[in-house]
């Protein structure tokens, strides 16, 4: 055999393994594809979000007017002495 014909025999056979080979290849079954999306919905992603830091908002009012009650407990406690 001649140089060329032994290089044009290995690519052929090299060609006929790979495809063999990936031809086994098919998607497994051990993790199906889920039907349902990776990430939620944007706008009910939103909406919670806000539903959130406006009960956020609530409780931030609420521990700053328990702030101002406190410390004009402790203003009328100093007045005292």
């Amino acid at each position: 055999m001649t140089r060329t014909t032994l290089g044009w025999t290995l690519l052929v056979l090299v060609n006929a393994l790979i495809w063999g080979v990936l031809s086994f290849h098919e998607p497994s079954l051990a993790a199906p594809p889920s039907s349902r999306q990776p990430f939620g919905n944007a706008v009910e992603q939103r909406s919670r979000m806000i539903h959130e830091l406006e009960a956020i908002q609530a409780l931030l009012k609420e521990q700053n007017s328990l702030l101002r009650n406190f410390a004009d407990t402790a203003a009328h406690a100093k007045k005292r002495r």
